[in-house]
């Protein structure tokens, strides 16, 4: 049985999303829970992109202790300075740097001849490993590469030091049977391959990248590379709970297990989920809402009977809580504190008298209380940035079947100056926005809307995900509440935050391997 290493990517090629933009407390938080859910190495950004992605991955690098913390970069000497900058006091300073391979790449995009491909590789690798204990080299487009010259930079880049051999699928365009082929290829054809191990970073343009990950374990593959929740440019990545979980499941025929703490994983997808805006579809593999729910009624007498007629997954192999929430509206602080342990955050004890008094507040409207409650006001209380941005005050609403919809709103400015507005709507949340739009100091437009429940019941809490545009920059928000109204509004202060904050970064175009 070998040991699979696991790379998250969740903190950069997740944040390429169209729309996500996580500050640098939300990439802290989606961090310490990877580290806890026991990734062996999470890539945290970018840092030649900006001062602000490089601040973001030196914080992360400065706190995780129990994982490798890598940057990527470009085959350039100052991108190579820039991931050092950011990672030279993290625990174990390592480098992911990349070039493309493919004809289509180097002749369009690179304008480089295949030598002077191999050259920059090499070069760059030599450059890293002065610098890095580890150099992760990636191809970018490897799979539309051609064979034999994949071939010879893989040997000429290890001879220059690399240790971690990556093989992206970077456009989602193989299917399982060639990618295990192209690993195999390696394994048997590059001379000192022995002295690297191969990794794998899969797509999801066709539907395969997970199908795609486990063909390259089959194959040789030691690493693979994926995001939570399979989050990602254009269709997103590799999904990790399902690698991960999969590995378990069909430990007969993988023969391959990986370090993760997999009851951990329902925990980490809700939190990603809450901090990019993006809802987990109910259908989604293991961490979706619908996994373990049965609705045929042949299925509900099997699984009445034997869990093991309908269900290959137990909820708890994934930490989705079996039974409720204890806590109540006569529970102390000392309890709620030990909870929030139980679930793995460590808040200060301002913001955990914060989080306590709203949970009072909520506890005393709720007839049951549930985790997914407290993870919401947790998350909500402690992803805010150290800087002085909009707060919503009140929010008041009046509406009738025959009468225009009316919405008064308060905020709190970032001078500390309380103000008031009011707007008119064809519904309430329009009527809402409209006043938004009036009190906040940018045009914005909102190009998606969309509202769940956390948890059940007619008292649950609403979460609210917007996505707002302005000046061609795509932000995404979120808000939860006990009233639908007020997390719309919520959202939407919270989007404009957030592009508030982004607009002080340097634009750069993102990269994809």
């Amino acid at each position: 049985m070998r040991t699979v290493d696991i790379l998250d990517t969740t903190l950069r090629d997740g944040e390429q999303t169209a729309g996500v933009n996580l500050n640098t407390e939300e990439k802290i938080e989606i961090a310490k829970r990877l580290e806890k859910l026991g990734v062996d190495v999470m890539e945290a950004g970018f840092p030649a992109a900006s001062k602000g992605d490089l601040e973001a991955v030196r914080k992360v690098a400065s706190i995780v202790k129990n994982s490798s913390v890598t940057a990527l970069a470009r085959s350039n000497k100052s991108d190579i300075d820039a991931a050092w900058e950011a990672l030279k006091n993290s625990a174990e300073p390592r480098l992911h740097v990349f070039i493309a391979t493919s004809p289509i790449h180097m002749t369009y995009k690179l304008k480089k001849t295949p030598d002077q491909v191999v050259e920059a590789a090499v070069q760059s690798v030599r450059y890293a490993r002065k610098k890095f204990s580890v150099v992760q080299w990636s191809a970018e487009d490897a799979c539309r590469s051609d064979l034999l010259f994949l071939t010879r930079i893989v040997e000429k880049v290890i001879d220059a030091g690399a240790k971690v051999i990556n093989i992206p699928d970077t456009v989602g365009f193989i299917n399982p049977e060639e990618y295990g082929k192209i690993f195999t290829y390696l394994r048997e054809n590059v001379p000192n391959i022995d002295r690297a191990i191969l990794s794998a970073h899969c797509h999801d343009d066709l539907g395969m990248a997970v199908a795609n990950s486990l063909s390259a374990i089959e194959n040789g593959a030691d690493q693979v590379e994926c995001t939570i929740n399979g989050i990602g440019e254009r269709a997103g990545n590799a999904s990790l709970e399902e690698i991960a979980v999969a590995l378990a499941i069909r430990e007969d025929f993988y023969q391959a297990k990986t370090n993760l703490k997999l009851n951990e994983i329902s925990r980490t997808s809700q939190l990603v989920s809450r901090l990019t805006g993006i809802a987990v579809p109910p259908n989604k593999a293991v961490v979706g809402k619908n996994a373990f729910a049965h609705e045929s009624g042949i299925h509900q007498d099997g699984v009445l009977k034997e869990k093991s007629t309908y269900e290959i997954i137990t909820p708890e192999l994934v930490g989705v809580p079996s039974n409720q929430l204890v806590l109540g509206k006569h529970s102390g602080r000392h309890a709620f504190k030990n909870y929030l342990s139980k679930l793995g955050f460590h808040p200060d004890e301002n913001k955990v008298n914060n989080v306590f008094e709203e949970f009072k507040k909520l506890a005393d409207r709720k007839k049951e209380m549930t985790e997914e409650d407290i993870l919401a006001l947790l998350i909500d209380h402690r992803i805010q940035p150290e800087v002085p941005l909009y707060h919503l005050k009140d929010i008041q609403v009046n509406y009738g079947t025959n009468q225009i919809p009316t919405a008064t709103l308060r905020l709190l400015t970032p001078e500390g100056k309380l103000i008031q507005d009011a707007a008119t709507g064809s519904g309430s949340v329009e009527a809402i926005y409209n006043t938004l739009g009036k009190m906040l100091p940018s045009t914005l437009k909102l190009i998606d809307y969309r509202i769940q429940s956390v948890g059940a019941g007619r008292d649950a809490l609403a979460q609210v995900f917007v996505q707002i545009v302005c000046d061609g920059n795509e932000i995404n928000g979120s808000g939860t509440a006990q009233d639908v109204l007020e997390a719309s509004a919520k959202a939407y202060v919270h989007a404009f935050n957030k592009l508030q904050l982004h607009s002080e970064k340097v634009n750069y175009e993102k990269v994809s391997i």
